[in-house]
């Protein structure tokens, strides 16, 4: 049965589990750069996620990888023309990873329905009120500073409390721009300006961001602390240490993973649910 947008804004009430499947549209993004820049290559990707369980598929067309530049917003939407409907004939929700409003608006009018802002509206003073005219729900991420320089020398007090607390004040900014509290979703931004021991303790600290009262989305797939961790270079490589993180933010109250490699974490997290019972009935 296929998830509605309803579905995956309301799955920290619902326990429901949400798996978002990664489509990069890009020539340099840290894991799978260059494989789906060909339109044709990005729908038989889209395809295959969609069969393989994916709820939503996340497009796009500029990396956020660590020490990156940026992509004009019309290169964006050109490498998005014929993905983002080709996505969205796959019949599963659309969601357009995009700081920039124009890019956003693009993919709304071509099938997209979710938006996902890695800069949680810094970026363009427009995406918030563009989500609100829209009726577009959003997520909303903590990333320090910006691509090119999160990484330079990240560092924090208290990692959980001050992610939860720039979350907090973001999705208060997106109310005042008349964007529903419902339909927020946040995300702490594994990777994105944080050491191996901010996203440990971000991933072990998701119940305080879940506290916040809006779903919460988790990234951490492929992601180089796992690499740190485990001694796999390869992002390729990641996929134990990527299934290992979503499970234990899944038990701590997180509901979205975007993920590369679909079907094994969705078999994961199907298991664990099986094994361990509503979400109610369990001690986290």
């Amino acid at each position: 049965m296929k998830t509605s947008i309803e579905d995956i804004l309301a799955s920290h009430r619902t326990g429901r589990v949400v798996v978002m499947g990664i489509l990069n549209v890009t020539p340099d993004s840290f894991s799978d750069g260059g494989a789906f820049l060909d339109p044709g290559a990005a729908r038989e990707q889209a395809e295959r996620m969609a069969a393989e369980g994916a709820d939503v598929l996340d497009v796009g067309a500029e990396s956020t990888r660590p020490g990156s530049g940026r992509v004009p917003a019309g290169e964006q939407i050109e490498r998005l023309r014929e993905v983002i409907p080709a996505v969205a004939a796959c019949g599963v929700a659309v969601s357009i990873d995009t700081t920039r409003a124009e890019v956003a608006c693009f993919a709304l009018d071509s099938g997209a329905q979710l938006i996902n802002d890695v800069s949680a509206g810094r970026d363009d003073a427009r995406m918030l009120p563009l989500a609100a005219e829209r009726g577009a729900p959003i997520v909303l991420m903590h990333m320090l500073d910006e691509p090119r320089t999160m990484q330079a020398d990240p560092h924090y007090d208290d990692v959980v409390a001050e992610v939860r607390a720039f979350l907090a004040g973001r999705m208060d900014a997106a109310v005042a721009a008349g964007v529903p509290r419902e339909r927020i979703v946040v995300d702490p931004g594994i990777g994105f300006g944080k050491r191996l021991e901010d996203n440990l303790a971000l991933l072990a600290g998701v119940g305080e961001l879940a506290s916040l009262g809006a779903a919460v989305l988790v990234g951490p797939s492929r992601k180089r602390f796992i690499g740190a961790l485990a001694g796999a270079p390869d992002p390729a490589e990641r996929l134990g240490g990527s299934i290992a993180a979503c499970l234990a933010a899944w038990r701590r109250g997180a509901t979205i993973f975007r993920v590369h490699d679909v079907a094994p974490v969705r078999q994961a997290l199907t298991v664990a649910a099986a094994i361990e019972g509503p979400r109610e009935q369990r001690s986290v």
